[in-house]
């Protein structure tokens, strides 16, 4: 495959050892004498760099308005979760206040229903162990 000058290929380069960062016809990069910057050079031959920055005009507000969305929709979120976390922290303070009263109400009415509901269940197991007793002869 034959190298292509204006690529940036072994056979020579126009713009002083800067072909090897060439990216499009009418642009090439070139490093600054002893620094980590890359300058742009533009080829005032080629005509469609106007074309070029209106597409990237329209792509970069294209971006921008990505962005905006994406901000608008994380905010509608976070005050969304805001409010849930609010919704749960009243709930469980509700919950606990119930609970206080009902722990208060035992201790008022005592210990009697867990008696009753015992005595209940002991005289229902005797006349059950008492009926089958009867039927079983």
């Amino acid at each position: 495959m034959a190298s292509n000058p204006h690529r940036g290929g072994a056979g020579g380069s126009l713009y002083g050892g800067a072909a090897p960062y060439r990216s499009r016809e009418g642009l090439s990069t070139r490093n600054a004498a002893g620094s980590e910057e890359i300058q742009l050079r533009i080829d005032p031959m080629h005509s469609d760099l106007d074309d070029e920055i209106t597409g990237l005009h329209g792509q970069v507000r294209q971006l921008k308005n990505i962005a905006q969305e994406i901000g608008s929709e994380a905010k509608f979120q976070r005050d969304f979760l805001d409010e849930l976390q609010m919704t749960l922290i009243r709930a469980q303070a509700g919950v606990k206040n119930n609970i206080r009263k009902l722990n208060m109400s035992i201790i008022r009415s005592g210990n009697n229903h867990i008696m009753h509901v015992v005595l209940f269940a002991l005289l229902v197991f005797f006349i059950l162990y008492m009926w089958s007793k009867m039927f079983k002869r």
